[in-house]
């Protein structure tokens, strides 16, 4: 039988300082006014794309960083239907030109909403990291290699690799977007209210996408690739 549903987790949206877990927040709104690119350059106030519903709002790291294309892999798979139904935004952030959205997109099969933020405004307003975090060091790199994310599937020799052959064949030779800055999610709408955030510690801090789903009210996914078993 299930257990009792988690209630949303409410935190300080800002420079580490402010209400702290539990008590209401609200977007900050310098972060509200901030400008996003969708896929053809065009600019929308990041306020627009909550102000009248509920939003999932992930910020990537950057589009060649192998770990964001795996999670957002599995984004994609996040049933349209479920979405409409619960009357909820699916949005991916990444702070690249928007000359990058069309062909991650592609890459990764994600047909729901996607912006940049090129000049990492929202970013640097929500607190998001630079650099891997205190779970990084000289002392424990072995142990970071052997955490898993649900949603990462290659080990992080393999996908450097390829994120670095990505970048060699691609038309434009660049990091998509600042390296060393990290991501993170957020719930927040209708209005400035902001249900949930969650700052990444390192690349490998993703919240785990049915847990946003369950706290956004949205059905959650099968992200196995096992058959399910139906009882009938």
């Amino acid at each position: 039988m299930a257990g009792p549903r988690a209630l949303p987790v409410t935190q300080q949206v800002g420079r580490a300082r402010g209400c702290g877990r539990g008590e209401p927040a609200e977007l900050r709104a310098e972060a509200a006014r901030c400008p996003v690119l969708d896929g053809d350059g065009r600019s929308v106030p990041f306020q627009a794309l909550y102000g009248d519903r509920k939003a999932i709002v992930v910020f990537v790291r950057n589009f060649l960083c192998y770990t964001c294309k795996e999670y957002v892999e599995d984004l994609a798979k996040v049933p349209k239907a479920f979405l409409q139904e619960a009357n909820v935004r699916l949005i991916v952030i990444g702070q690249s030109s928007y000359h990058h959205i069309k062909p991650f997109c592609s890459l990764t099969g994600y047909t729901h909403e996607m912006y940049v933020d090129p000049q990492r405004e929202i970013y640097k307003t929500l607190g998001m990291k630079r650099g891997e975090g205190n779970n990084i060091s000289d002392n424990n790199i072995w142990w970071f290699c052997l955490v898993r994310s649900p949603h990462v599937k290659s080990n992080a020799l393999l996908g450097s690799i390829r994120s670095i052959w990505r970048a060699m064949t691609g038309p434009a030779f660049d990091f998509q977007g600042d390296p060393a800055q990290q991501g993170g999610a957020l719930i927040i709408g209708p209005g400035n209210e902001v249900h949930f955030l969650h700052l990444d510690k390192n690349r490998l801090d993703h919240v785990p996408i049915n847990t946003i789903l369950q706290l956004a009210g949205v059905k959650t996914v099968n992200f196995s690739n096992k058959p399910q078993i139906i009882d009938i």
